[in-house]
């Protein structure tokens, strides 16, 4: 029996990028996949056709995740079409990067609403369905620079580090309902924003790296995959650094 086989998986932002490989990992193991994005334009219907290959249901959903009506409402639709939710992956995500003397408060408001108050919107949406199901995996999609910082981001490492908070608390709250409630906490990642990135900037990432490589978004497609899963039943309120020990 495949890890999430009858599962329903809810992952927003996966129409590309570490939110696609999540999706198209949880239904490699089973699951049934619901995923958001704010449009869904081709890539998100490559996508969706991409999951449905591998046997199971799958529905894109367009939906600004920063919107709390449309999030309730998303999230009921979803219940009605698939019947279920048992796993919520919160992995939408923007930056709008900049020194704090020279951000502008629309910077620092739109990285917060699409980061850290998308995930509280899913969350309050899921937690009746789950409490009343006595059973759910909420991750959280958090980032190394919310444990450590970074010059520049102080919107981003802001959003990420209260993402991480958030899968704390809702794991102390919930846990008795059988919820449990983690983040994970990648760290450089081989994406289409990084690929952008020049060589210079690339190396000198991958000399802080002791295994001197950039992730890939399979590798933290796993860790969620785990997360997901009965293989992590005792398993709440963590946060998991995928960096390749850059940060250990």
């Amino acid at each position: 029996m495949k890890l999430l086989e009858g599962k329903t998986a809810i992952v927003t932002g996966a129409a590309r990028g570490i939110g696609k490989a999540i999706a198209l990992k949880f239904a490699s193991e089973g699951a049934n996949i619901a995923f958001t994005d704010l449009v869904i334009d081709e890539n998100g219907k490559k996508t969706e056709e991409e999951i449905k290959a591998l046997g199971v249901e799958c529905k894109a959903y367009a939906s600004n995740a920063a919107n709390f009506a449309e999030t309730e409402q998303v999230v009921n639709q979803i219940k009605e079409d698939f019947g279920r939710i048992d796993i919520l992956v919160n992995n939408a995500g923007i930056t709008k990067d900049g020194l704090m003397m020279r951000m502008t408060e629309a910077q620092w408001d739109a990285v917060i609403a699409v980061n850290l108050k998308s995930a509280f919107n899913f969350i309050h949406a899921v937690l009746p369905i789950m409490m009343r199901q006595r059973s759910g995996s909420i991750i959280n999609m958090a980032s190394v620079v919310g444990v450590h910082g970074n010059a520049g981001q102080a919107n981003y490492a802001a959003s990420k580090a209260g993402l991480i908070a958030l899968a704390k608390s809702i794991a102390q709250e919930v846990g008795s309902r059988g919820i449990r409630a983690n983040a994970i906490a990648p760290g450089f990642i081989e994406t289409a924003m990084t690929a952008a990135l020049p060589d210079s900037v690339r190396e000198e990432w991958c000399k802080k790296i002791p295994l001197r490589r950039g992730g890939k978004p399979e590798d933290i497609a796993d860790v969620a995959t785990f997360l997901a899963s009965d293989l992590s039943s005792y398993v709440s309120g963590q946060v998991i650094q995928v960096d390749g020990g850059m940060n250990m």
